[in-house]
């Protein structure tokens, strides 16, 4: 699925650059690029959302209910 994407003439350059050294193709690049960024970027979200996700009982109501708790 093809997408217009405008760059930066100094992101352009360095894209240009690393394509001639690479032997790569922009368009491999570009899809390298945001593949990582997609997958650090997933990674970081699912952490970010792990450490904000709360319980609906506290560990003294389990406790509790389950008979060991005072």
């Amino acid at each position: 699925m093809p997408h217009l994407l405008r760059l930066p003439r100094d992101l352009e350059s360095r894209l240009e650059r690393l394509s001639r050294q690479t032997g790569l193709s922009k368009g491999d690049l570009i899809e390298r690029c945001v593949s990582d960024g997609v997958a650090e970027l997933e990674a970081h979200l699912l952490l970010e959302s792990a450490g904000t996700a709360r319980p609906e009982r506290s560990i003294d109501q389990l406790l509790r209910e389950s008979g060991l708790g005072a």
